[in-house]
C-alpha cells in the first residue's frame, strides 16, 4: 500500500484488507456531526470503505449496505448513520426520511453515490472518490477534507 502523495491526498489500494485498513485509519479523526461522502463506480470500493469505518466508531452489529433501505442506523461511539442513494428517485425521497434530521444531528453520515444528492449536501463534507486505476487489483482513493 503506498503512503499518502505529497499534497495530493491519494492513495492507492490493491485489495479489500488496505482498503478496509484506510477506512479504519480515517474514521479515528471522524466526530460528531461529521458526513462522509462516497463517489465512485460500481464494485470501487466504497461498501467495504464503509463498513470498515463504521466498524471501526465502536459499532457491534453487523454492517451491511442499505442498499434497498437507504439508510441503516447504528450504535457506536456516536450514533452513525449509513445511507446508500443509488435508489433514490427524487430529494422528496429523502425529505420523507428525514434526511435534515441525520445530515444536521449528532452522528456521522455515511452516504454512498453521494453525486446523486449533491444540491442536497451541507458545505463542509468529507470527499471520498474511488476510482479503477490500469490494473486490475488497483484502487485509487482521493481525499478531500472539508476545507479544501
Amino acid at each position: 500500500m503506498e503512503e499518502m502523495l505529497a499534497g495530493e491526498n491519494i492513495i492507492i489500494t490493491h485489495n479489500e484488507a488496505e482498503t478496509r485498513e484506510i477506512a479504519e485509519n480515517f474514521s479515528g479523526q471522524l466526530k460528531a456531526g461529521d458526513i462522509v461522502c462516497l463517489y465512485g463506480d460500481l464494485g470501487c470500493g466504497k461498501t467495504t470503505f464503509s463498513q470498515s469505518a463504521i466498524r471501526s466508531l465502536g459499532v457491534k452489529d453487523q454492517v451491511v449496505s442499505p442498499t434497498f433501505t437507504i439508510v441503516h442506523e447504528y450504535d457506536g461511539k456516536v450514533p452513525v448513520y449509513h445511507f446508500d442513494v443509488y435508489r433514490v428517485h427524487s430529494e422528496e425521497d429523502l425529505f420523507e426520511l428525514g434526511y435534515e434530521d441525520y445530515f444536521y444531528g449528532k452522528g456521522i453520515c455515511f452516504i454512498e453515490w453521494a453525486e446523486l444528492i449533491e444540491e442536497l449536501l451541507p458545505e463542509n463534507v468529507f470527499r471520498i472518490y474511488f476510482e479503477y486505476t490500469d490494473r486490475e487489483d488497483e484502487r485509487r482513493i482521493r481525499f478531500e477534507y472539508p476545507g479544501n
